[in-house]
């Protein structure tokens, strides 16, 4: 989708881009959760967990249902990313890491593209726990090993897991630590967690049950450092090893033979390649003529334009290049200009709101996008989640003790949306509502037409190093201007984007702030006071009572009634701060490959999954190389 640019590389669990199924980012671990049967009284024993519902999946199941059991293994897939890369870290803020750095390691649990809020055992065989979830017991599976075939060991999660607690982004290792007790290797392969009495304890298996697992031998052999950047790999367990790392320019991950889990039902029809390859551009213009050239196989189009008007290269001709639309059932990815509320010119909500009436979207969608995205307005966009209408009973209940603390309309209106606009650049409407709420807040218009406080001029600078983005914003900063607001463009490289971001020296940025559907400590470190001033994650520097309040709440769900409930309040509230401008986002992959490459039909709901559980036909391959085509 048009995008500012690839999302970060900052991952706990799984193999990101491969699994999707695993933790989406650090702390969105209610991404995966675990349901079980009882074996005695007290003590739950099982191959998974749901979070409120049961398993899809029985402990004799013989793989997913979504994949095909009879692909073939074989061929390379190769993709594109931005910029570049310097470290093979991706736990660090320090450095830029190779975009599927985290690729070869795996964690306890793994989740599924089938399934909300459930995952299966991965690594270990089985967890047992206490109904009130206050601790855990993992048993690994036997046989489990690392790439370079030593064995994986209890002491090797426990080692992990002391290494996030000590050295993990300083936002995901405050939520580890407030949530738990401590973690010991009671034998080689039974690892107990006891976690913190008093807090909530729905997600919290989750979290640890995420954590990817690290050979302590290795990392202390090598020297690494999890907070320091380094193009040494830790070494993992999982299915895709690093085999060529040209710094920058390429990377090659190649696909284990000797893996542990190959067989195992859960990996059954996956990980199919025998290897992917990343090669790595500038910019998008220059990604897509390498895509054109044929130096990738396989591209998910972020531009609309490209994507209406430039796919007619020879190679979609000759029909060696498939161009196709596939079904994209998960919640949007929450992609929105993010405003700087630690800034002091964006402290106030209504320069906020004034802010947002400028962006015209439907112009945008029209003459930008060919109409090809919808708008986004919630946090929980394309799900059950989002909040609309008026608050209900059940929500009121939870926000009218914080009355003192919420944002005017809480209670009364309907939650924002993004404005409305007509079919030219400029709305009036929204112009006019604009410069009211900025006269509201004391910011008159001089001789100059420039907005000024206290002898200070408005100001607006927008970070982006992305060269596709520029016709997005550039026509926004000719809005802002119109109402007295000294708006820039300042287009940067990758690496000091990267910077700035980290440092919070910037005013408004594109950033994604896409949610799960059973929402976890995460929200602590995307909209959390406590993370504001250090998590990666909280561009805005959101600091709200009432959001804090809310989190909690949606932390002690223990029903999906409560959840929801509990949800679309928050999303309430987070929208009347005012400190996004949503985008778009649209409900399909766009995406171009050599037709070489094939995929279960129908898809899962919850993932594309191309590097995950599609495969290459050699047949086809074997044709279109006769004809040329690579």
């Amino acid at each position: 989708m048009e995008s500012g640019r690839f999302a970060g590389s900052h991952w706990i669990g799984g193999t990101t881009g491969l699994r999707r199924g695993a933790v989406r980012a650090l702390g969105a671990v209610a991404m995966v959760a675990f349901a079980a049967t009882a074996s005695f009284a007290e003590t739950i024993t099982s191959h998974g967990f749901s979070t409120f519902g049961e398993l899809k999946y029985p402990a004799d199941f013989p793989y997913l249902e979504y994949v095909n059991p009879e692909a073939p293994k074989g061929g390379e897939i190769s993709i594109w990313a931005f910029g570049g890369y310097d470290s093979m870290n991706p736990y660090s803020i320090k450095g830029r890491s190779d975009r599927l750095a985290s690729a070869p390691y795996e964690s306890l649990l793994d989740g599924t593209a089938d399934e909300i809020g459930a995952s299966y055992g991965l690594l270990a065989e089985s967890l047992e726990y206490p109904e009130d979830r206050s601790e855990v017991i993992f048993t690994l599976r036997e046989g489990v090993a690392f790439s370079d075939g030593s064995p994986l060991t209890a002491e090797d999660v426990v080692f992990t897991y002391e290494l996030f607690r000590i050295k993990g982004l300083p936002s995901f290792r405050k939520q580890l630590t407030d949530q738990v007790v401590s973690g010991e290797a009671l034998d080689d392969r039974r690892i107990k967690y006891v976690f913190t009495p008093g807090k909530p304890h729905r997600d919290v298996i989750q979290m640890v049950g995420g954590l990817p697992v690290f050979s302590k031998a290795h990392y202390e052999a090598e020297g690494l450092d999890l907070e320091e950047n380094s193009m040494t790999p830790m070494l993992g367990s999982g299915p895709y090893v690093a085999t060529k790392l040209d710094v920058g320019q390429t990377s090659v991950y190649t696909r284990n033979p000797d893996y542990w889990g190959k067989d195992l039902p859960l990996m059954v029809g996956r990980s199919n390649f025998d290897s992917i390859r990343i090669e790595y551009f500038a910019d998008y213009v220059a990604a897509f003529e390498g895509f054109k050239a044929g130096a990738y196989s396989f591209r998910q189009e972020a531009s609309s334009k490209s994507w209406a008007t430039s796919y007619d290269f020879p190679a979609i001709e000759k029909g060696w290049v498939k161009k196709v639309e596939l079904p994209d059932g998960a919640i949007a990815t929450g992609q929105s200009f993010v405003l700087n509320t630690r800034k002091p010119q964006l402290q106030d909500r209504r320069v906020r709101e004034a802010i947002g009436l400028l962006f015209n979207f439907e112009w945008s969608n029209e003459k930008l996008f060919y109409g090809l995205y919808a708008r986004v307005d919630s946090f929980w966009e394309n799900s059950d989640l989002a909040a609309t209408g008026l608050p209900s009973e059940a929500e009121l209940a939870l926000l009218e003790p914080l009355a003192d603390m919420l944002p005017p309309g809480v209670l009364t209106e309907e939650p924002p949306i993004g404005p409305r606009s007509g079919p030219r650049q400029l709305d009036r409407g929204n112009l006019r509502k604009a410069s009211a709420l900025l006269d509201e807040a004391g910011w008159v218009v001089g001789d100059d037409g420039m907005r000024r406080k206290d002898g200070q001029t408005l100001t607006l600078e927008f970070l982006n190093d992305s060269q596709t983005f520029d016709r997005v914003i550039n026509p926004y900063v000719e809005n802002l201007r119109r109402a007295g607001i000294d708006a820039k463009h300042q287009r940067v490289d990758q690496a000091e984007a990267v910077n700035r971001e980290r440092n919070y020296d910037f005013d408004i940025v594109t950033d994604q702030i896409g949610q799960g559907y059973v929402p976890g400590t995460g929200l602590k470190q995307y909209f959390g006071s406590e993370s504001a001033d250090t998590s990666v994650f909280n561009k805005a520097g959101l600091k709200s009572p009432a959001v804090d309040a809310l989190i909690e709440v949606v932390l002690a769900a223990s029903t999906q009634e409560e959840l929801t409930t509990s949800v679309r309040a928050l999303d309430r509230v987070l929208r009347f701060e005012r400190f996004w401008v949503p985008q778009w986002y649209k409900d399909a992959f766009t995406v171009a490959y050599l037709d070489v490459f094939e995929h279960p039909d129908p898809l899962p709901p919850y993932a594309l999954g191309y590097l995950d559980f599609w495969w290459y036909n050699s047949e086809k391959a074997e044709k279109l190389k006769a004809e040329g085509a690579f």
